[in-house]
């Protein structure tokens, strides 16, 4: 499990950048999800590397 804690705006940003951020369930500055560590998560989370903070949980 990773924890993403979005920590940039997401005004003007790109838009495959907000969609991605939605997709992972980061609606605003501050916010936490923790997901599963796949290629798919890692994918996503390297699209918007710069907007986030990544976590490795135990």
């Amino acid at each position: 499990m990773i924890r993403i804690t979005l920590t940039r705006s997401l005004i003007a940003r790109k838009p495959n950048q907000v969609k991605t951020a939605k997709a992972l369930g980061l609606h605003r500055v501050g916010h936490s999800v923790e997901v599963p560590k796949n290629d798919a998560t890692l994918g996503m989370v390297n699209t918007i590397s710069h907007l986030v903070k990544v976590e490795e949980l135990d």
